[in-house]
């Protein structure tokens, strides 16, 4: 079967922000993705009753064995000098987190250098590869997708947007999937 010398690869979109000094201190909204999509983390609930704590028309995240692991291992990172794990949901499929990453922390406690490529800070790359190969580890099998999705946080308005994102991910996973039930 001849191949067409026409048709081309589809060509990747830079995900880096030209202009920004990834070597600096710097807060990060990160999207780690599970191999194939595979709803394995957790499950979304609607609670039952109405209590002093519970919406009944929020719903919560019940986290599975996989998905406890992945917090874990998550929460673990702030062990790493330099390293703040502010706001994170566990979603089904995937994970949001924002980070906060603080470079003179960091490289007061690191030997050696980092294999990340150049521009970037390389804590984060750093600290999603630790934390995929512990989770890996502990399950048993590679649960996640390749690489991850970073966004630089630029200003406090784009913080509390991504913020928002977070908290709000449950419910519109909730009604998304109610919608595509029907």
């Amino acid at each position: 079967m001849k191949m067409d010398k026409e048709k081309e690869l589809p060509k990747r979109k830079p995900t880096r922000l030209k202009n920004f000094d990834y070597s600096s201190a710097g807060a990060y909204f990160v999207t780690i993705c599970i191999k194939d999509r595979k709803r394995i983390l957790s499950d979304i609930i609607k609670p039952v009753g109405v209590g002093a704590f519970d919406d009944p028309l929020t719903p919560q995240i019940q986290l599975t064995e996989i998905g406890k692991i992945t917090e874990k291992y998550l929460l673990s990172s702030e062990n790493v000098p330099g390293v703040k794990i502010d706001r994170y949901v566990v979603m089904p499929d995937h994970i949001h987190v924002i980070i906060f990453l603080y470079p003179d922390e960091y490289a007061s406690h690191k030997d050696g250098s980092s294999r990340a490529p150049t521009p970037t800070n390389e804590m984060l790359p750093h600290i999603v590869s630790t934390f995929k190969r512990f989770c890996n580890k502990e399950i048993g099998n590679n649960i996640f997708q390749r690489g991850y999705i970073e966004h630089i946080i630029r200003d406090r308005e784009d913080y509390e947007t991504r913020a928002k994102y977070i908290y709000e991910n449950p419910i519109r996973w909730y009604y998304d999937k109610l919608y595509t039930e029907e």
